[in-house]
């Protein structure tokens, strides 16, 4: 058996001002012809397919009409979870039809007991929920609930429910949508998608899912945070901020034989590449320099001016000469002026409820309790869900 593993899709984000759906419809057609090079039996998307919980109407279009392509057209089933960007109500609507046609598409905790059966293997599909969806799930007094506040405990409860459910003599495969911490990615600098509580949860240790033969993830856009070999993240297939702009993207196959499991990397080539530019004003505005790059509109730049600029134009003379300018970013002397792209990156490293902990320790001299920490998490866990209402 093979199945592709991919995730992180974010159909309908944008970079800086740009839409990057053209790049990712680009990505999408090499997906589907990996897949059919490949033989694949099924194609695993680990989250994340839309970028915000109410996607733009060509968003959706966009989204349906690859699902449909892989779906119908060339018959493969497709595993698929929500992740934190996506709203998980729309998202799932309709699931009961379309699981007819092999399009299994998880966005609650109820269903995820439930695996998928091949005849090599069990696919369990666990979504990204937050703690007080699984408190909901399990219908927990008051006192109970305070020992599952975070997103380890609440795991160490969901996962030997679904190892219960193992059958003998198939490979067992997990479909997920986390911030997975293992030996392998601890020293890793992550990005504004992979800091320590992103989507506002800690991390989940890897051992957690030590049971399952293999642990297909989504949450992080860069391969090189995989835990390990057998809890993989096949990263974004676009570059979505100046942090993955030197990253190779692509796709795992995964082959699953009855003696081994094992996987292979696809990358994927860039259409519209994510260039990063620095040097003094002088230098950046000198053809010498900026001829080495295609511009034009045939990729996008975001550029480090590394002086006072001599221009009171800087923005304006740097995008007619480089075309599509993501950002500018200006280091005056020791201080840093950072873009907006960039501060926006810096405020979602600290979650709300980080904020709000912090405030109260200012006021206080004193750290949230269990009981108070568990209020705010729930506090802004219902916010979140209004938005999607």
């Amino acid at each position: 058996m093979k199945l592709l593993h991919t995730a992180d899709w974010h159909i309908g984000k944008e970079l800086g001002a740009f839409s990057l759906l053209a790049e990712q419809k680009y990505a999408y057609e090499q997906i589907l012809n990996i897949a059919i090079a490949e033989q694949v039996d099924g194609i695993i998307i680990a989250g994340d397919l839309y970028d915000r919980a109410i996607a733009p109407l060509e968003a959706v279009e966009a989204l349906e009409g690859m699902l449909r392509d892989l779906n119908l057209t060339h018959g493969l089933p497709i595993y698929a979870v929500s992740g934190n960007h996506d709203g998980a109500t729309r998202l799932g609507a309709g699931h009961e039809w379309r699981e007819q046609t092999g399009l299994h598409l998880n966005t609650t905790l109820a269903n995820a007991f439930e695996p998928i059966e091949t005849s090599d293997a069990q696919i369990f599909l666990l979504p990204f929920i937050d703690p007080i969806d699984a408190r909901a799930y399990y219908q927990m007094e008051p006192e109970e609930a305070l020992d599952y506040q975070t997103i380890e405990a609440v795991m160490a409860k969901i996962v030997p429910e679904l190892e219960a459910k193992f059958a003998q003599n198939k490979a067992h495969i997990l479909v997920t949508h986390f911030n997975v911490t293992g030996t392998g990615n601890e020293d890793y600098e992550f990005t504004s998608e992979t800091n320590s509580r992103v989507g506002g949860l800690k991390g989940v240790p890897a051992g957690v899912f030590n049971g399952f033969d293999y642990v297909a993830l989504g949450h992080i856009h860069l391969r090189q945070a995989s835990p390990n070999d057998t809890m993989q993240y096949a990263g974004s297939p676009v570059k979505f901020n100046t942090k993955e702009a030197q990253s190779e993207k692509g796709v795992y196959i995964l082959d699953i034989t009855a003696n081994e499991l094992q996987t292979t990397w696809h990358p994927l080539k860039i259409n519209k590449d994510l260039i990063v530019v620095k040097g003094t004003y002088a230098e950046l505005i000198d053809p010498d320099f900026y001829q080495q790059y295609a511009r034009g509109g045939a990729n996008w730049f975001s550029i480090a001016v590394q002086d006072v600029p001599s221009s009171r134009n800087a923005r304006g003379e740097l995008n007619a000469i480089y075309g599509d300018v993501i950002e500018v970013n200006y280091t005056l002397q020791s201080t840093s002026v950072q873009s907006e792209t960039e501060q926006k990156i810096i405020a979602d490293e600290i979650s709300p409820e980080e904020i709000v902990a912090s405030f109260y320790h200012d006021v206080t001299q004193q750290a949230f309790n269990a009981e108070q920490q568990g209020i705010v998490v729930d506090i802004f866990t219902a916010i979140n869900k209004a938005k999607e209402n």
